[in-house]
């Protein structure tokens, strides 16, 4: 079984008050055990267009990549985050 991704380009607007988005996604994070692969961190944009902070999450399977986004416990975090952030979201299949 193949895992499923969230890749997430992210461009915080409030930088102040994006933590908050973090708080309160973490129960989501830990319900449905999202690895974090990519936090932020240095990178090298060749092509196209960039954000300034990338995110790749790991989790078990697809439905659970699926599950964790639409569970209350995220839409929650997503409601924050988008009165914080713009975001390209993608929730993709992994490689079997």
């Amino acid at each position: 079984m193949s895992k499923g991704y969230w890749i997430v380009r992210v461009s915080v607007r409030d930088p102040a008050s994006y933590p908050d988005y973090l708080a309160a996604a973490k129960p989501a994070f830990e319900k449905f055990g999202a690895e974090f692969l990519v936090r932020g961190g240095d990178f090298d944009a060749p092509e196209g267009e960039a954000r300034e902070r990338n995110v790749v999450v790991a989790f078990r399977d697809m439905a659970t990549a699926r599950a964790c986004y639409a569970s209350a416990e995220y839409e929650a975090a997503r409601a924050i985050r988008q009165q914080h952030a713009d975001a390209d979201f993608l929730i993709i299949e992994g490689c079997a």
